[in-house]
C-alpha cells in the first residue's frame, strides 16, 4: 500500500486505509472506518467508529487563525460520520481546544469547518457549506449547498438553512432560513414532521414565531408576550431559552 501511517497512530479493528493517504502521529481512529485515497489526517485528530472519509479530505490541520500560536488542540469526529471529497476540518485554538463533529453527521464535498466549531448529532452540511470559527450548531440542523455562517453564530436544533444563505445572526430552533443576509422564512415543518414532532408541538412553534417575527414587536417584547400568552411546553421553552441567550441577536423575518 502506498500510504503512510505513523507508528504511533492508533487504529482500531478493521480500519481500511487506501492508497496515498497519510495518517500522522497522535491520531486515534475507531473500529470499522474506511479512509479512502489521498486523505490527510494531522496530529490531534480523533475519529470514532464506522466513519467513512472520502478522497481529498484534510482533518486536523492547524487553524486559519492569525492568533494561533501553536498550542495543542484537537479535532473530535463522532461515530458513523461521513466526510466527503475535499472537506476540511481544522483543529481548535486555545479558546476551546477542540473542533467537534457529532455522531451520524454528513459533511458533503468541499465543506469547511473552521477552528472551535461544534456541530451536533445527525446534521447534514451540503456541498461547499463554509463555517467560520467558533460556530455552535445543535442537533438535526441541515445546511443547503453554498451556504455559510459568520464566526460565533449559533444555530438551533432542527433548523433548515436554505442553499446560498449567509448567516450573520443566531438562528433559533425549528426555523426555515433563507436569503443573504439570512432571514426567517417560516418553521421547518417538513423536518419536524419527519422527526416525530406532534401537531400540537408544531402549532406551538408556529404561534411562538408569530410573536417573534410577525407582530412588529422587538425581541424583548415578543419574549414577554410569549411568556404571558402561550402555555408553557418543552418546545416553547427551548425557543425562549435560545433567544434569551443569543449574544449576537437573532435573524430577522422576511421583509
Amino acid at each position: 500500500m502506498n500510504n503512510y501511517i505513523h507508528p504511533k497512530a492508533q487504529l482500531g479493528k478493521n480500519v481500511q486505509v487506501e492508497h496515498f493517504s497519510t495518517i500522522y502521529e497522535d491520531v486515534i481512529i475507531g473500529d470499522n472506518c474506511i479512509i479512502h485515497p489521498n486523505v490527510t489526517i494531522f496530529p490531534g485528530t480523533r475519529i470514532g467508529s464506522n466513519c467513512t472519509i472520502f478522497p481529498g479530505a484534510v482533518l486536523g490541520a492547524i487553524p486559519q487563525d492569525l492568533k494561533f500560536a501553536g498550542e495543542y488542540s484537537t479535532v473530535e469526529i463522532g461515530n458513523n460520520v461521513v466526510i466527503r471529497e475535499c472537506t476540511t476540518v481544522n483543529r481548535g485554538t486555545s479558546n476551546s481546544g477542540t473542533t467537534k463533529v457529532g455522531d451520524n453527521t454528513l459533511l458533503m464535498a468541499y465543506v469547511h469547518v473552521a477552528h472551535d466549531c461544534v456541530i451536533g448529532k445527525n446534521c447534514i452540511l451540503a456541498n461547499a457549506t463554509n463555517l467560520a470559527g467558533h460556530i455552535l450548531i445543535d442537533d438535526f440542523v441541515y445546511f443547503g449547498g453554498m451556504s455559510g455562517a459568520h464566526q460565533f453564530t449559533k444555530i438551533g436544533k432542527h433548523s433548515f438553512i436554505s442553499g446560498g444563505s449567509m448567516i450573520g445572526k443566531d438562528v433559533p430552533p425549528f426555523c426555515l432560513v433563507m436569503r443573504n443576509p439570512a432571514q426567517y422564512a417560516g418553521i421547518n415543518a417538513v423536518g419536524l414532521k419527519r422527526a416525530g414532532f406532534t401537531k400540537e408541538d408544531i402549532h406551538t412553534i408556529q404561534d411562538v414565531y408569530r410573536y417573534v417575527f410577525g407582530n412588529g414587536l422587538n425581541t424583548t417584547q415578543a419574549v414577554q408576550k410569549v411568556e404571558e400568552e402561550i402555555q408553557q411546553s418543552a418546545v416553547r421553552d427551548t425557543i425562549l431559552d435560545f433567544i434569551k441567550n443569543a449574544e449576537r441577536g437573532i435573524i430577522k423575518g422576511i421583509d
